[in-house]
């Protein structure tokens, strides 16, 4: 059962690692012009992504110095994941 639990969380936190670096793609390719948002397609992924981001990078966004126009939020969130995971791996272990 421990087991179990253990892998949902992985998978969760594997699937919201992939829905950052998503985000952060599709933020580049926004800024550059590749892709358009007056396009449904484009504006209803880029809704959703940032619907399923923007409430955990804000308060990161806060937090940080400012850049200029780099925004590291993203870096530091897929850090926290990693960390977040290497903790449960780890209480496994021991525990």
């Amino acid at each position: 059962m421990q087991y179990a639990v253990v892998n949902l969380l992985f998978t969760i936190i594997d699937l919201y690692w992939w829905v950052v670096i998503a985000m952060a793609i599709m933020s580049w390719l926004i800024a550059f012009d590749v892709v358009n948002t007056r396009s449904q397609v484009v504006y209803s992924l880029w809704n959703a992504l940032n619907a399923l981001t923007e409430p955990v990078l804000r308060p990161l966004r806060n937090l940080l110095p400012s850049l200029g126009g780099l925004d590291i939020s993203p870096i530091i969130l897929l850090l926290a994941l990693q960390f977040l995971r290497n903790l449960i791996a780890g209480a496994l272990v021991s525990g």
